[in-house]
């Protein structure tokens, strides 16, 4: 499932999010359980959280039993880095002109 820009931008919008995120980019797959432990907040906000993860395609389920295992989606992160991208090209180019004018000033 590939993410549109904007469901992934606003899924990483919110700090909470983000955290959960990180958390399970760092540390691999983890249940509910352990990412509510660290989160700050309640179970069920974290569930509603990773709801929004999942259907922004950053992360993954599985159910093991009672348990439900939660993985980041390296892919999940495409559209972000594919527009980063474009905005690099354009900042890359305005650098390179900065410097060519400031070399032509100091000449």
């Amino acid at each position: 499932m590939n993410a549109l820009p904007d469901a992934v931008f606003k899924a990483l919008a919110d700090p909470t999010r983000r955290a959960l995120f990180e958390r399970l980019a760092c540390s691999g797959e983890l249940t509910v359980g352990a990412l509510t432990r660290h989160a700050g907040v309640s179970q069920p906000a974290v569930s509603k959280h990773l709801g929004l993860l999942k259907r922004a395609g950053l992360v993954s389920r599985r159910h093991e039993g009672r348990e439900t295992h939660y993985s980041a989606r390296s892919r999940g992160i495409a559209p972000l880095v594919d527009w980063l991208a474009i905005y690099g090209a354009f900042w890359r180019e305005k650098i390179d002109r900065l410097e060519d004018l400031l070399k032509r000033m100091d000449q």
